[in-house]
């Protein structure tokens, strides 16, 4: 397939673009600077000059490929109207195709809101953090968008051996300060490693039906705590964490914070039994343990 790829340079974007070249298909990739380009084209995508914010710059190559992969975000900005402005170019441009646009739209384990100890899955109602609401509102409107054959990814807590959401544990450990945990030590994550997560939206771009909604997670449910444990072991720290309430971390850093607060538990057993999904990183507390010591990042 020829895809269309936002957030090529991305964490989660980096390792959907390998994964997709790797499997032969086609990848041209929104470059935002000519930096970007220059990744991506050493990457072997085709860079598409535009920024999220202006998509009239570049919305029609929607109508040039066979997929669009949506993996941008940013919590800085009024993200919601942004993407809901580039999904309505994008579908613009889409308009009067032959056969309907695929598109994956990413959504996220936060969706969920506090699961507790039951496991979050595709059956399970909506409770979304406030400021992560027009996710659902935007793919609501992308469902039922024409010439669109929309499905939802929602990933779970993406981490790597450079860190992803573990990236301030690893950070704080290596420069000798405690590692912060926000909420409570109980709080448990649903994971999976970025590489296992690309190979999911693969397969969803290459065999989902219209209109799916999948849930990625390698682990169901991991606490906060023996991630950090982890994390420190390797690191060689010997600072005790330190606990940061749910108030303190959105005051410090933004109402995105309130999401690694959050007690959650979530499973992939639809993807893996629907698409053959097979992860191939579930112990992520394990591997870290098992790194060697030499970064930040541990390689």
């Amino acid at each position: 397939m020829h895809v269309l790829l936002l957030g090529g340079t991305g964490s989660i974007g980096s390792a959907i673009l390998k994964e997709l070249i790797t499997h032969g298909h086609r990848v041209t990739a929104l470059a935002r600077s000519d930096r970007s380009a220059a990744i991506l084209s050493e990457n072997r995508a085709i860079p598409l000059p535009g920024d999220l914010v202006c998509p009239v710059d570049w919305a029609h190559a929607a109508a040039e490929v066979d997929a669009v992969v949506h993996a941008a975000a940013d919590f800085d900005t009024d993200m919601g109207a942004i993407d809901r402005a580039f999904l309505e170019a994008i579908v613009a441009a889409a308009s009067g195709r032959r056969t309907p646009l695929r598109f994956l739209y990413t959504g996220g384990c936060w969706l969920f809101g506090e699961t507790g100890q039951e496991i979050a899955d595709e059956t399970m109602p909506y409770d979304p953090l406030p400021s992560f609401s027009w996710m659902l509102e935007n793919w609501d409107w992308l469902a039922d968008a024409p010439c669109i054959a929309p499905i939802l990814i929602h990933p779970a807590m993406v981490w790597d051996e450079l860190g992803g959401v573990l990236h301030r544990y690893m950070e704080a450990a290596w420069n000798g300060r405690p590692i912060e945990i926000w909420g409570s030590p109980d709080v448990t994550w649903p994971l999976v490693h970025r590489r296992d997560l690309a190979s999911a939206y693969r397969l969803a771009l290459e065999n989902a039906p219209a209109g799916e909604t999948y849930c990625i997670a390698a682990e169901t449910g991991v606490k906060t705590s023996t991630l950090a444990d982890a994390v420190a072991e390797r690191a060689g720290s010997k600072h005790p964490h330190s606990v940061l309430s749910v108030e303190q971390a959105v005051t410090q850093h933004g109402d995105w914070a309130a999401g690694p607060a959050l007690v959650q538990r979530m499973s992939g057993e639809k993807i893996v039994r629907d698409l053959g999904w097979n992860p191939l990183i579930e112990d992520a507390a394990g591997l870290i343990s098992g790194l060697n010591q030499g970064s930040p990042g541990f390689q």
